[in-house]
């Protein structure tokens, strides 16, 4: 019989970080913890298969396919684990000032640390790891080992759509960080996150200028795109178009605050 006892929760609540604070949670930080308890799975396996690996090998039967295999386990789990730390706040912290400060202090210090630091470094992993599993799925990408594992753009095309999982917990993060000292409207959540929200805009109208130049011009080389006068212009363009947002924003909440 199960122990559903207040001091039990209790306990639970303490020990396991993905209920602590629950009750602040948003639904992607449900998600996001709620696949990582699946993808801790992972490791078991993973232990079992370096020792197997390990004893084959001493008996002379090196098996290439489950070296591949290590990695692939390995690296998949990982990266989930990247948003469940940024979630549940159980990464590694240098501690020195930090626990000293107030609530409001370590809330605008959180603010800062994601969405000037962190988060602008995963939407250029994103963007980056995006044309990585593009080009390893073009080249059929597979293992280096003849009876390796092959089909390796697999797990490459994991590898942006975890990092984006890790964003959208940072930004429920900035979210719940907010919350410490005032209302988290989504035009504080993008002056909290500016230099993301501008990177993100930016490859948004820089996608958008280089399929429209594309399509408007067959001819043209793929290489000669991004020297069109049109392609220097998506910085300013994406940064006009964020300060409009924000702008706007505020103005629409001030207006409803009003009534």
């Amino acid at each position: 019989m199960s122990d559903t006892s207040p001091e039990s929760k209790a306990s639970i609540a303490i020990s396991d970080p993905g209920e602590r604070r629950r009750e602040e949670h948003y639904k992607i930080d449900r998600f996001v913890i709620g696949l990582s308890n699946v993808v801790a799975w992972i490791f078991p396996i993973l232990m079992f298969a370096i020792v197997a690996q390990v004893v084959m090998r001493k008996m002379g039967h090196n098996q290439a396919w489950l070296d591949d295999g290590q990695w692939w386990l390995y690296g998949f789990a990982m990266i989930t684990g990247f948003a469940y730390a940024i979630t549940t706040d159980s990464h590694v912290r240098v501690d020195i000032f930090h626990q000293f400060f107030s609530d409001r202090k370590k809330a605008k210090l959180e603010i800062f640390a994601l969405g000037w630091l962190l988060l602008p470094f995963i939407a250029i992993m994103v963007d980056i790891m995006t044309h990585y599993a593009i080009a390893s799925w073009t080249a059929k990408e597979g293992s280096d080992s003849p009876n390796g594992l092959h089909r390796l753009y697999l797990l490459k095309m994991t590898l942006p759509i975890l990092l984006f999982i890790a964003a959208m917990a940072g930004w429920s993060m900035i979210k719940r960080n907010l919350n410490v000292f005032t209302t988290p409207t989504f035009a504080k959540c993008l002056i909290s996150a500016f230099p993301f929200a501008w990177f993100v805009l930016d490859r948004l109208v820089h996608y958008c200028f280089y399929w429209f130049i594309k399509l408007t011009n067959p001819d043209i080389k793929p290489r000669s795109i991004s020297k069109e006068p049109l392609m220097e212009q998506a910085s300013i363009t994406a940064l006009v178009i964020l300060l409009l947002l924000i702008i706007g924003l505020w103005l629409y909440g001030r207006k409803h605050r009003e009534l």
